[in-house]
């Protein structure tokens, strides 16, 4: 190990009543000093990995320039020269910032990150990331799970040496990922590949349909439901006309001769109420007649002046329906409801 890195130690401990000088919250300071400690006592036997991340944490708890400092040669001992020269130049920025009366109790470890600094510097390795000319706008690259912005492709970036994982990714593609490893001081640029997103497929509309389609659809459709009423109707009519034709014989029971008397229109209370009955069936019996001729000589007309086309109604079997049905829906003693049901 060079001398200089040999007085690292001494530095380190002669320095160490000067890592707490700075307020801290309360809440905060206990547990950064703790970890501190032990921060310091893995990284003086060694345990640099452990030590390094205590410390980290220590000064995320409760920022100190003796801790980023203490850090700093963490770091540099770890092999991970880029983050402790990273560490470093944090350290003296922050060190130029503090009230000179402050700036002289730093003076020693300042020389000290200085000389460090110099020594790290040239070890420090860079990588270079180039997309593909052809890559799509938008890909997303990343180094060790961190996005990198455009200004940083194709810049020799300092990394730590050792093992480096890079990715890239265009939008709706998958992920390409590779491995790179560099050693220290080297300077290395990598060319990243992209997978480019599956291609999509265009369907071409179907031609259209001499005659138009939507409206033989729409035209089938009115033949089935003008059929339906019609059916209806003429079910309602017979119907209510059978009814009727039931009612008569009530009327001849109950009214005139049938109660001996000689007035036509004189009836009991039964003959009566089948009188006005038989009246108001024989009504809708004429009115659903009338109703379902009219819906089925529509239908005709709609069925007969349909465009055809190659001897078949266009888009008849589209516009069919899957079922259908007229005739009388419902039936009670006050009401009788009559219609078409389909399902297209």
């Amino acid at each position: 190990m060079p001398s200089s890195a040999r007085r690292y130690p001494l530095v380190l401990w002669t320095l160490v009543p000067l890592l707490v000088s700075a307020p801290a919250l309360a809440q905060d300071a206990a547990p950064a000093e703790a970890l501190f400690n032990q921060g310091l006592a893995d990284m003086d036997a060694g345990r640099y990995e452990t030590g390094c991340k205590a410390l980290a944490e220590s000064q995320r708890l409760d920022p100190r320039p003796g801790t980023l400092f203490t850090l700093a040669f963490c770091e540099s001992r770890r092999g991970r020269v880029a983050t402790a020269v990273t560490h470093l130049d944090d350290f003296l920025a922050l060190v130029e910032r503090i009230p000179p009366e402050q700036r002289a109790r730093q003076a020693e470890r300042a020389a000290a990150a200085r000389e460090e600094r110099a020594r790290l510097a040239p070890r420090v390795p860079e990588l270079a990331l180039v997309l593909p000319p052809n890559a799509p706008a938008g890909t997303v690259v990343t180094r060790d799970g961190q996005a990198l912005g455009e200004a940083s492709l194709g810049v020799g970036l300092p990394v730590d040496p050792g093992e480096h994982v890079v990715s890239t990714r265009a939008p709706g593609g998958a992920v390409w990922e590779q491995r790179v490893a560099i050693a220290e001081g080297e300077k290395k640029q990598l060319t990243l590949e992209v997978k480019a997103p599956p291609a999509v497929r265009e369907v071409a509309p179907p031609p259209p349909v001499s005659g138009g389609g939507e409206v033989s659809s729409g035209r089938r459709a009115a033949v089935y439901v003008a059929g339906g009423v019609g059916v209806a109707g003429v079910v309602l009519g017979g119907v209510m006309g059978a009814l009727t034709f039931g009612k008569k014989s009530v009327v001849s029971e109950h009214c005139g001769a049938g109660i001996g008397d000689s007035r036509e229109e004189a009836c009991d209370a039964t003959g009566f109420d089948a009188t006005r009955s038989a009246s108001t069936t024989g009504l809708v019996s004429t009115i659903g007649f009338g109703v379902g001729l009219a819906g089925l000589g529509a239908a005709a007309v709609l069925y007969w002046t349909e465009p055809k086309q190659g001897g078949r109604t266009v888009d008849a079997a589209r516009a069919a329906p899957r079922w259908i049905g007229a005739g009388v829906l419902a039936a009670g003693p006050g009401a009788t409801v009559v219609g078409a049901r389909g399902v297209w």
